[in-house]
């Protein structure tokens, strides 16, 4: 069994993409340290629906849904999440397999 961690995520103005990337470049060694593997964190997104893409989409895979959990109510996530939650307008869902 996997659990995927997925964001879509809509940046609007630059100062929002630098806060995003400083985010970025903190959460990765986090979400690792917790057994999660990055699958998919692009910026290159298409729309076939005809409604916007997200500005970035971010797919993360755990082995347990314990260990998504753990990872994000972690005391070293909870020292960045406020960059990320105050820089982004994020639609954040959990999916099983």
């Amino acid at each position: 069994m996997s659990i995927f961690f997925i964001m879509n995520i809509e940046i609007s103005n630059p100062q929002e993409r630098r806060d995003s990337d400083l985010y970025t470049e903190k959460v990765r060694p986090i979400v690792e340290s917790y057994g999660g593997e990055y699958l998919v964190r692009s910026d290159n997104i298409t729309s076939l629906s005809g409604e916007k893409a997200p500005d970035r989409l971010i797919i993360i895979r755990f082995k347990t849904r314990e260990q998504l959990q753990a990872c994000f109510t972690s005391r070293e996530y909870a020292g960045i999440q406020d960059l990320h939650q105050t820089s982004v307008k994020l639609h954040a869902f959990i999916a099983e397999q």
